[in-house]
Parts: C-alpha cells; structure tokens; sequence
C-alpha cells in the first residue's frame, strides 16, 4: 500500500507525524504539508494527500499551496527590510515617501498604521478586476485617492487585501521592485508572491469540504461567543466591512490569473517547509537584524478588531496570540506570525527557538470546527 504521507519526522516528533497522518487519512484534510524546525533544525518535514481533487494528483514534496493571509507576514519581513536598508522610520509620515498619499485627511498616517491594520482603508470605493490588481502602483494609487474610515492610528481594523497593496507601494518606491521580486531575491527563492506560469502544474487545488462540515458549531472555543455572534452577523451581511474588504478584487484563488498576480497580502503560493524557513531564518538573524525583530513583534494593538469582529492583536505587520491567532497554552508570549484562510499557519517562537508551518489545500476555518494546525502545534509544543 503506498503511504499517504511522506518526508521525515525525529523520533521525539513521532506524535506530530501520527497526527498528520490520521488527519489524511480520515479525511479532515485532503492534502497538506508541515514543517517544524527546533534551533534551526529541521525536526519535521511532511507532506502528504491528494493536491488536485479533479485529477487525483498526488501532494509531492514540492507541491505548492496557496497560503492566504500567512503571505502577510512575509510582506511584513520585506516591508522592514527595506525600511531597515534605506533607514525609514516606521512611525514617520508615510506622506514622506509617498506625497500623493497626503489627501482625503490622511496626511499624519505612517507606515507603523499599515503595518497594524489602523490605516483606516480596508476597503476600497470602486471595483477592482484581477488584471488591474496585478499592476503594479494602481491599487495604491486608488487607496491613496480614498477618505480613511477612521482616524488613522485610532483604531485597528483588518485590512484583508488592501495591507498588501499599502506596504508594496512602499517596498515598490524604496527598491523599484514587486513584492514578489524582492521577496524571492532577499527572502527565499521558494516563497512565491506571484507563482510563476512554469510553476502552475505545481500548484495544489484548493477545494472546500462538504456543506455539512462549513457549518459553524455551537462550542467554538477558544473564541468568545461574543465575538461569533459579531463575526457571523458581519459574515450574513453583504455590506460588512470584512465582506467587503474580502470580495474586491473577486479572489478565486485557482484562477491563473490570481496565482500569478502577485496580490501581496494574500497570494504566496509555497510550501510548508519554505514558509517554516522564512521563521527560522528570522529567528536566527538573517533576514532582519535582531533588534529590529524584537521591535516588529512588540505587541502595538490589540482589541476588537473593526473589521473581523473578533479579537486581534499585532507587532508590525505580525500577528500576536488572540482570538485571530490561537496559539496552544503551552506557546511563548513572544510568539508570533500570521494565519491564513482554510487553516494555514507560520509562526514562530523564539522563546523555544521554533518555526512552524502547516499549509492545507482543503478550507476549513476555526468557527466550522477546524483544529489542524492547533492540533499539530499541540504536539509540537508536547514533543519539546
């Protein structure tokens, strides 16, 4: 019988490897892929499943999976790389770099409100096509045109899409280059903001689980049933701000078009292990200098989130232990990373010196019960 799941895992991550597998094999994930490193070393690497429900295509080692919101940390790494090289402070006005942006009473922002969701633009005013998504400065160009929602830096709201196309101004000015490009030249090769066309065949299917199973259970601990009422109000009602920070540009996120378009808040296409990389090589130092670090995962706000609804907290640009990332008991304060959509994670600890990654092809979401990752990170955190 061929194994439905491959690559290696330490003996003392035994567990981890037995979870993963069971949740293959029974169905709570069709293909999926997890990595952990422990002091910059590889400790799991694991893949396993179909990638292409349509086809029946296996999920090989080098199978790539759209990471949804995980991509906003990686745009958070390039964004303070670029301020670190060119010697930008993050809480200057972003008006200093960006002069267009000074209009519609936006003139105090800084990159510091980008970076924590409270630039007040989570939307935008007018419909956006894929294509025009992908061109570089036009979205920004919009955004810079807009009236914020709120005073900006008052509060913080997510800004699903519109994060993405704020810091990639900023990155696009400072090197004259797409998120995509830099992150691929200073970051990782295999972390792909903007899959190239060569690599599509490579790309798993995202696929969503029967009807059944999207359906919101009653105990949906550890979030507060405060915020499930707010999020399932905000979610039923078409003129929400999550649903329409969501829905403009339309994503259909197995459209080529999207895949390669390179949308810089939600569109890294990569494997678990890449992504596990990116952690471990900021916990080691070599992507940011290590005060600019421990700076960027400072905690900056934390509340009900105007957007989600739901309790949210960030450093700059990383998110931090809430509601809207759930973390074991067992995980570091310092803890920090960012999920994503369907149940993508990475994350690091520094505390324990550990990156994580899990990347499935099957949307799940905490609220229809999810637990994938929480489950495996369970484990990690149990094998340590």
């Amino acid at each position: 019988m061929v194994p439905l799941v491959h690559g290696h895992a330490d003996p003392a991550f035994r567990s981890v490897r037995e979870i993963f597998e069971a949740s293959i094999a029974d169905g709570q994930n069709l293909g999926a892929g997890v990595a952990v490193y422990l002091n910059g070393r590889a400790v799991l690497d694991l893949w396993g499943g179909i990638a292409d429900a349509k086809t029946g295509r296996a999920w090989e080692r080098d199978t790539l999976c759209v990471s949804f919101s995980s991509t906003k940390a990686v745009t958070a790494t390039a964004a303070l790389r670029v301020a670190t090289e060119h010697g930008i402070s993050v809480e200057k006005p972003v008006a200093d770099w960006w002069p267009e942006y000074a209009r519609a009473d936006k003139d105090s922002t800084t990159l510091a409100d980008f970076l924590t969701h409270s630039a007040g633009l989570p939307v935008l005013d007018r419909p956006v096509s894929a294509a025009e998504a992908a061109e570089p400065g036009l979205v920004a160009g919009l955004l810079a045109a807009q009236p914020p929602l709120w005073e900006p830096g008052t509060r913080h709201g997510y800004h699903a899409l519109t994060y993405g196309w704020l810091l990639a101004e900023f990155i696009r000015r400072q090197s004259n280059s797409t998120v995509g490009g830099y992150v691929r030249r200073h970051l990782g090769p295999d972390l792909h903001i903007g899959v190239p066309a060569t690599l599509l065949k490579k790309v798993a299917r995202l696929t969503f689980p029967a009807s059944d199973e999207q359906e919101w259970t009653g105990d949906p601990d550890p979030i507060s049933l405060e915020s499930v009422r707010r999020m399932a109000h905000a979610f039923r009602d078409p003129e929400s701000l999550i649903m329409r920070a969501t829905a403009n540009p339309p994503a259909a996120y197995n459209n080529p078009e999207v895949l390669t378009g390179g949308w810089p808040a939600t569109g890294l296409v990569t494997t678990a292990r890449a992504l596990a990389c990116h952690y471990r090589d900021l916990l080691a130092g070599d992507l940011l200098p290590r005060a600019v670090l421990a700076d960027a995962i400072r905690e900056r706000v934390r509340g009900i989130d105007a957007v989600l609804g739901s309790t949210s907290a960030y450093g700059l640009g990383y998110a931090l232990a809430s509601e809207n990332m759930i973390v074991p008991a067992a995980a570091h304060p310092t803890t920090f990373g960012h999920p994503g959509a369907g149940g993508s994670i990475g994350l690091a600890d520094p505390h324990h010196r550990l990156a994580f990654a899990f990347i499935p092809n099957l949307r799940r979401d905490w609220l229809s019960g999810d637990r994938r990752a929480h489950r495996l990170l369970e484990a990690v955190y149990a094998a340590l």
